[in-house]
């Protein structure tokens, strides 16, 4: 299915690898022209040449740190007027709340919270007089049910949640969507790294928790990278104008409830 938005223009915020590389890779194969930011040079300049090289669209690689105003401008200059936005940024670590300090949670809040805030501030204009725009949050599952030792996370893009769920109808008239993707398990760097705390936790092998974990996922698997990317593509495309304010769920049948 053609998506209806080759040529257009997109931000995808830590996009050097993980499920932020993979939202670059589905938007770059409908022919979206990419910017795509992470901190680390190396792996986000081998991400751009491949994507590049693969689907011959244009991947500007801005080296940045997006969750700082020097790094958000730094992007925005790149790009600043895209047609889509994907927000993404590592989530903070796992823990008890008993050990964080204020400055954990202004950190948290910081980058999954008020940096998509100042992401869509930046460019939801521009989206508005162009008569088209999408935005997607990578949020997380734990925002529907939450983890006990991501309190952090859970908090802070709770918050983004609340903050979605009214800006999204005030821009649904100009078919400008935002909506919210939540992704259960999928095996990237940042559930291996849970699953290592959580096996120090338990006193078991990071194996045995990473088997239990599985089990519980009524696929009886974790998610695949490209199957996150093309869910995010879908919500990017002209067919979803119908689709805001929402918090869609990819996470294999794990979510138990009925709402």
């Amino acid at each position: 299915m053609d998506l209806g938005i080759k040529g257009k223009s997109a931000i995808v915020c830590a996009a050097s690898k993980g499920l932020g590389r993979a939202c670059a890779w589905s938007l770059a194969r409908e022919g979206v022209r990419l910017t795509i930011c992470a901190r680390g040079e190396e792996a986000l300049t081998r991400t751009a040449d491949e994507i590049g090289k693969k689907f011959g669209v244009p991947v500007n690689a801005v080296v940045a740190d997006i969750t700082t105003p020097e790094g958000r401008a730094k992007v925005l200059a790149a790009c600043p007027q895209p047609d889509i936005l994907v927000n993404n940024a590592g989530g903070p670590p796992p823990g008890d709340f008993r050990e964080w300090t204020r400055e954990d949670w202004i950190k948290a809040i910081d980058a999954n919270m008020l940096t998509p805030i100042e992401l869509i501030k930046a460019t939801v204009d521009g989206m508005i007089a162009r008569k088209f725009g999408r935005v997607v949050n990578i949020t997380s599952s734990a925002v529907k049910a939450p983890i006990a030792e991501l309190g952090l996370s859970n908090g802070a893009r709770t918050g983004l949640t609340g903050f979605i769920a009214g800006l999204a109808r005030k821009t649904a008239y100009a078919n400008v969507t935002i909506n919210n993707l939540l992704p259960g398990r999928f095996w990237t760097d940042r559930l291996k790294g849970n699953t290592e705390h959580n096996a120090k936790q338990q006193g078991k092998t990071a194996e045995e928790v990473k088997a239990a974990l599985e089990k519980t996922i009524p696929a009886g698997r974790f998610g695949t990278a490209d199957e996150f990317g093309a869910y995010c593509a879908y919500l990017c495309s002209a067919q979803a104008a119908y689709v805001t304010g929402q918090n869609l769920l990819i996470d294999g049948g794990a979510y138990p409830g009925t709402f």
